[in-house]
């Protein structure tokens, strides 16, 4: 649905949540999906920065549509979720397979490895005072 607003911006965000509710019959996933959709789309703009801070000599607007999408939607889990940040990466990774240019996943990790946020790199030990 990211790919689908990218291309079509004028998309509403009831015709997004119809074709998720048509393409998932789990309630359950399609409520996930939601809210990743809509997390992405609310905070995009600063997604959209980070990403362009971290993709040296990548302009956004010229990534493929599809690399951008799974780095909004990765960028959004590393930093608004507490998805592990190696959950986040891997899937990322599948999707720009699967969906972008044979060199696609090399770029999409790469991005997403300068994205990881300190705390995830680092959790705190379970030992600490």
């Amino acid at each position: 649905m990211l790919y689908q607003v990218d291309a079509n911006p004028d998309i509403s965000g009831e015709t997004v949540h119809a074709l998720i509710r048509e393409q998932i019959s789990n309630d359950d996933l399609c409520e996930f999906s939601w809210r990743l959709f809509a997390g992405v789309m609310e905070w995009r703009a600063m997604l959209d920065e980070r990403i362009s801070a971290a993709a040296e000599n990548w302009a956004l607007h010229r990534m493929a549509s599809t690399d951008r999408n799974a780095l909004r939607l990765a960028t959004y889990e590393l930093l608004k979720t507490d998805v592990p940040h190696r959950v986040v990466i891997d899937e990322a990774i599948e999707l720009a397979r699967k969906f972008g240019s044979e060199n696609s996943s090399q770029f999409v990790n790469g991005i997403l490895d300068r994205l990881i946020p300190d705390e995830k790199k680092n959790p705190p030990s379970e030992d600490a005072p």
